[in-house]
């Protein structure tokens, strides 16, 4: 487990008081039911920034805090317990990374200070297919003029809905499946051309897929250097992936306490069901799962904050274990629950649904030990 700052404790105490009191399951069940396109309540996602949330990770001369991934994954952690739905992650830590890395300085001061006010939601869109393969990007970017066209179609593109800014990943080129030849694009939510569609999720977040029809962007669009945006691309999504995890081992932090709880509470056959051996041993085993994940989650976040050269590594470690621990977790949740757990009452299906979600975003569980493999020679 990592060794916090007093900043750091601070912060994460000040994260939990808040979504405990301001942002429980129940606040998400509202926002579910409400049938909202975008998937969350504006009001809730304008409080994290008026806390500084949506800055944790932005440079000070742009209006953040610059108190690093470890700092905001605390947070996530957090805002994961509860099923928080809001724009956190996919702005203030995936989009804003992006920028970071490879914004020059009037790139930066465009957009970093409005994702740290939150008054801006930014999202990635790389996915063009069922499954995450970003060296499979096809849509295509022709030179034209003094600027680019853009041409294609993205898939399950996180916060698509509320988006005012993607960060768009094309080809300008050589063929899908090649690493050469992508470029990153920071593309205003209103250019003439994008059409959203809606898009639901398991977890009833918001998604969105877009079309591009002849989006035209200047140069100044440009994310890093044109045709050279695959290593820009894969540090954003390492970081994305991190952040994602530590939002996972929330949820599944608080779905083994919520079982844990309820072990310690039914009875049946005039025992309680903690008793029973079986029980026990599958709670002993979730438990250690949950200990192994955390130290692969705030390795990650750590190396990340370090600019470590294994940060790809222990990013594919994480999304890999927290994806299996997270699985288990939300099925012993329904399973021990029995019947009750079966039913839309009861928040086991929100944490089991909310899992799946998680698993496919930025590559599953086969696509990082496939890449964790690869990345060490084998």
């Amino acid at each position: 487990m990592a060794v916090l700052t007093e900043e750091q404790s601070m912060l994460r105490d000040a994260a939990r008081t808040w979504v405990q009191d301001k942002s429980p399951v129940t606040a998400f069940r509202k926002v579910r039911d409400s049938g909202s396109e975008i998937g969350y309540d504006p009001a809730v996602f304008a409080e994290m920034a008026e806390m500084g949330w949506t800055g944790v990770i932005i440079p000070e001369e742009y209006g953040g805090s610059d108190f690093g991934y470890l700092s905001l994954g605390l947070v996530l952690e957090e805002t994961g317990k509860t099923l928080t739905a809001s724009p956190l992650l996919s702005s203030a830590l995936a989009a804003a990374s992006a920028i970071i890395l490879g914004g020059n300085d009037a790139q930066k001061g465009a957009w970093l200070p409005k994702i740290a006010s939150g008054e801006l939601v930014a999202t990635l869109a790389v996915d063009e297919g069922a499954h995450h393969a970003p060296e499979k990007i096809a849509l295509k970017a022709e030179k034209s003029g003094a600027g680019w066209t853009l041409t294609g179609e993205k898939s399950f593109v996180l916060e698509g809905p509320s988006a005012g800014l993607f960060v768009v990943a094309a080809r300008s080129a050589g063929k899908p499946g090649e690493t050469d030849g992508i470029t990153l694009f920071l593309v205003p939510g209103d250019a003439a051309g994008l059409t959203r569609h809606a898009r639901k999720l398991a977890d009833s977040r918001g998604c969105a897929a877009l079309s591009f029809d002849k989006v035209q962007v200047g140069d100044d669009a440009v994310l890093g250097e044109a045709g050279k945006g695959w290593e820009l691309l894969e540090k954003t999504l390492d970081r994305a992936r991190a952040g994602l995890c530590a939002e996972m081992l929330g949820a599944a932090v608080q779905a083994f306490e919520t079982t844990l709880d309820y072990l310690k509470t039914r009875v049946q056959f005039g025992q309680l069901i903690g008793s029973f051996q079986a029980l026990q041993h599958r709670a002993a085993k979730m438990f250690t799962e949950l200990e192994l994940t955390r130290s692969c989650v705030e390795a990650a976040l750590d190396a990340i904050d370090h600019n470590s050269p294994d940060v790809p590594e222990l990013a594919s470690l994480a999304k890999a274990r927290t994806g299996d621990t997270l699985h288990l977790v939300s099925n012993e949740m329904v399973q021990m629950h029995g019947g009750i757990g079966m039913t839309d009452a009861h928040d086991a299906g929100l944490y089991l649904k909310r899992a799946r979600a998680c698993e496919a975003a930025y590559g599953g569980q086969s696509y990082h030990r496939d890449r964790y493999a690869r990345l060490n020679g084998y």
